[in-house]
Parts: C-alpha cells; sequence; structure tokens
C-alpha cells in the first residue's frame, strides 16, 4: 500500500508540475537544431561532386508535432522523412537517378537554457531507413546494372541519442547509435560520433553568418573505420533559424548510400541546402 501511495504522490506530482508548462502544436521552429555536418539531418537542396560526374539531391524535413515549454526548458516530440539521392550528370542537361535511400521515424527533444548564454540538450531518435538501387543505374542497352553492381535488399532500423552543449554559438557534440535490425547484416550494430558546428557572428550580421562544423563518425562493416566529413560556408537567415546555405563540403569514409554501403568515398563538394 505504501509502496501505491508513493507511486501515486509522483505521478500526481509530474502531472501537476507539466500541466504548468506552456504547449503548442506544430510550432514553426524545430527545438533541435540540426547538426550542421551530421549527415542524417534534414535538407533540402543539392551536393555538386567537384571529382567526378556525380551529385546529391536531398529532399527531407523534420519537424516537431508537439512541444512543451517554461522559461528555461524546452521538450518536443517530432517526425523525420529524408530521402538521399545520387544523381549522374550526363550530356544534354540529364540527371539518371542511380540510387535513393529513405529514411522516416520519430523524434525527441529536451533542451535547458544555462546561465551565461550556454545550452544543455538531447535528441533522440527511433528510424528506419531503406535503400534503393533505381533505373538510371541499369545500362539498358547491354540489359545489365552498371558498374556490376546489381541491387539487394538493404534495411536498418536503429535508435540514435545525440547530446550537446552550446555556448554562445559554437556547440559540440556526440552521438551514439543502436542498429537493432540490419540487412545485410556484416553491417557494425553500434555506431559512434563526435562533431561541432560553429556560427562565426562576429564577421556576419543578422541575415549572413559563415560557419564552419566537423563530424567524425566510427562505423563500418567487418570492421570499424572513420567517416568524416568538414563544411565551412555562409547561412542567409537568422545563424539558428529557417534559410539557406551555401557551403563547401569534404568527405571520406563508407558511402551513405545503403546500396554502396561497402564502397570507399573522399571527396570535395559544393552545397546548397535550403533549411525549411
Amino acid at each position: 500500500m505504501q509502496k501505491k501511495n508513493i507511486l501515486l504522490f509522483v505521478f500526481l506530482y509530474t502531472t501537476i508540475s507539466f500541466s504548468q508548462w506552456q504547449h503548442e502544436l506544430f510550432p514553426s521552429d524545430l527545438n533541435i537544431q540540426p547538426f550542421t555536418a551530421n549527415i542524417l539531418e534534414p535538407k533540402a537542396g543539392f551536393l555538386f561532386n567537384i571529382d567526378n560526374d556525380k551529385l546529391r539531391l536531398d529532399i527531407s524535413t523534420s519537424r516537431d508535432i508537439v512541444k512543451w515549454y517554461d522559461d528555461d526548458e524546452t521538450i518536443s516530440i517530432g517526425a523525420d522523412l529524408f530521402t538521399f539521392t545520387r544523381l549522374r550528370s550526363t550530356d544534354e542537361f540529364k540527371f539518371p537517378v542511380e540510387t535513393i535511400d529513405y529514411l522516416f521515424g520519430f523524434n525527441a527533444g529536451y533542451k535547458r537554457q544555462l546561465e551565461g548564454n550556454r545550452e544543455l540538450g538531447l535528441r533522440f531518435r527511433l528510424s528506419h531507413i531503406s535503400a534503393h538501387l533505381v533505373d538510371g543505374q541499369y545500362d539498358a542497352v547491354n540489359q545489365e546494372w552498371r558498374e556490376g553492381r546489381e541491387p539487394f535488399v538493404f534495411s536498418k532500423e536503429f535508435i540514435e541519442l545525440f547530446p550537446y552543449y552550446r555556448f554562445n554559438t559554437f556547440r559540440a557534440y556526440a552521438g551514439l547509435t543502436y542498429i537493432f535490425h540490419i540487412i545485410p547484416e556484416e553491417i557494425k550494430q553500434f555506431n559512434a560520433q563526435v562533431g561541432f558546428d560553429y556560427f562565426v557572428t562576429q564577421f556576419g550580421n543578422e541575415n549572413m553568418t559563415p560557419f564552419v562544423a566537423y563530424d567524425f563518425k566510427l562505423a563500418g562493416n567487418e570492421k570499424y573505420v572513420g567517416n568524416n566529413i568538414f563544411s565551412a560556408g555562409v547561412k542567409f537567415g537568422k545563424w539558428n533559424q529557417r534559410g539557406l546555405s551555401l557551403y563547401y563540403t569534404y568527405i571520406s569514409g563508407k558511402s551513405i548510400h545503403g546500396e554502396y554501403f561497402d564502397v570507399n568515398e573522399n571527396y570535395s563538394a559544393i552545397g546548397l541546402n535550403f533549411e525549411l
């Protein structure tokens, strides 16, 4: 009986405390700002490979469905819907689509404002990714798949935790991913990463801010390898809200596309990203 009374007290106390918070359905801005150099973030734009004829088209969004907040804390629940598409540039301004990856899932976020313009936060995700080769990778003349790669089932479900700490406009984060279902099975189930982004407001203004970002991810197939992404550019619009980014990026490590999960890549690119 005593345990029941304690549990009832905790439940009522939590409910009363939480009910004092304000709430908002479908807020205009995200509670947790996307991590600039992390590959699995909402993007709407292009990445033009400088080193070859490849380019990437991203059409994705992440929206908060509901958020609760008081003076210092914010809690949110949202949804992610991503596509990452690799295309090939050919003559006559044609861009055959070679492969496409789909991600959908849910996220939850928590952040707390601290003294001295500091912020502490955490983002959680539960997501599914599947990948597919498409007709731009098929040689219709010779009736075969290009580069000797044929379609196969690629699918994974995972949970992800990203704690971070922000001081002014500099943010450092860590990430831990556990893949609880994966095809093919040789892909490592645990991924770990660290990174940062820094918006240099001292050299910008309210509507244009230079930035630099880096992400290191330890992942792999039969053995772990390091994956690196470095980005530097300019964001138009407020640095911590929606806007447009023009940037240079360098990417090395395993391909982000599931149908090429075993391919090593090393290239520079110019990016255009609408943060919608």
